[in-house]
């Protein structure tokens, strides 16, 4: 079993985003304020060790949590956003 890296994880992020039509990044810089944050953006998020896949939902930057089961290693979000990415294209 091959080990799942960090850049794994972006690769399939970016799937994502091009499957939904979604922003390619998290925030734009504007003027007022100095950064927007892109809506339906999909992004990872780590803490604790962990990582989860997350949704940016307003301008302000705020997200919803995607992948479910909280922070996890990467092996179990790799697993489970390779379904979601054989969900949405099925």
């Amino acid at each position: 079993m091959d080990r799942i890296t960090q850049k794994d994880l972006e690769c399939l992020r970016d799937q994502i985003n091009i499957a939904t039509d979604s922003p390619m990044a998290a925030y734009t810089k504007t003027d007022k304020p100095p950064y927007t944050g892109n809506v339906d953006h999909y992004r990872l998020d780590y803490a604790y060790g962990g990582v989860k896949l997350v949704r940016v939902c307003s301008t302000g930057g705020g997200i919803d949590t995607i992948s479910t089961g909280g922070f996890g290693t990467k092996r179990e979000l790799y697993n489970w956003m390779t379904a979601f990415l054989a969900g949405m294209i099925a």
